[in-house]
């Protein structure tokens, strides 16, 4: 499906993918890479479950259509240049009106991100009314866990255990700050690097990354049905 258009909060529009449509929504949320390939295919996947899935284009504020690769080193400096400049309190609210217009057809939305992504999806369940939320090797959330106490709805996480981006004391962090949080579900993947479910990527593991989608669609089917 094509693109389409939502209104942000704070004036202009930005592009978002949509895969699927008539089905629970869920908001996808790109990686360092923009809304490439590899999001669009994720989105694609989604909708094949019976979703409705839209995954906005989080950097348009500093370079809109940004679609590139984890495969050069061009590439990844300037993936980690939009990362540096990027406000993520304009992209929660982006994160936001997406969900406002998701809820306009879906009665009920979750999220899913992946990198950056995961770390957003971890902040709209503490900032937002989703219904749910889904974190892959989400980076820095052991420096979210003061507004844990604001998660009301499911959640979870997959955790690379060996993640180059999230040092074991970090992961221990968010170990011990969330096992209390009843909403919260956990999962550990040993001796996986980050973006270990990145189709194509350098640290791709089908085996953990069958386990951890399956695990997902468990968690979307039982929260959002």
């Amino acid at each position: 499906m094509p693109d389409i258009k939502i209104k942000a909060k704070d004036g202009g529009t930005f592009t978002a993918y949509q895969a699927g449509s008539g089905g629970p929504g869920i908001v996808l949320i790109q990686e360092i890479f923009g809304v490439n390939k590899v999001m669009r295919d994720l989105a694609d996947g989604y909708a094949k479950q019976g979703y409705t899935v839209l995954c906005p284009d989080l950097f348009w504020r500093i370079e809109p259509g940004i679609q590139i690769t984890d495969k050069t080193k061009a590439e990844w400096d300037k993936a980690f240049s939009l990362f540096k400049n990027f406000d993520q309190e304009k992209g929660i609210a982006d994160l936001v009106a997406t969900l406002d217009h998701l809820r306009k057809s879906a009665p009920k939305v979750g999220c899913v991100g992946y990198c950056l992504g995961g770390r957003m999806a971890f902040m709209m369940a503490e900032r937002s009314d989703i219904d749910c939320a889904v974190s892959y090797y989400g980076v820095g959330l052991d420096g979210l866990l003061g507004d844990a106490g604001k998660i009301k709805k499911p959640v979870m996480l997959h955790i690379a255990e060996k993640d180059q981006f999230v040092p074991p004391e970090a992961q221990k962090k968010v170990r011990d700050g969330l096992s209390g949080n009843k909403h919260v579900t956990m999962h550990f993947y040993p001796g996986q690097d980050h973006a270990f479910a990145r189709v194509g990527g350098e640290h791709y593991n089908k085996q953990a990354a069958d386990e951890a989608n399956k695990r997902t669609a468990d968690f979307f089917k039982k929260n959002l049905a």
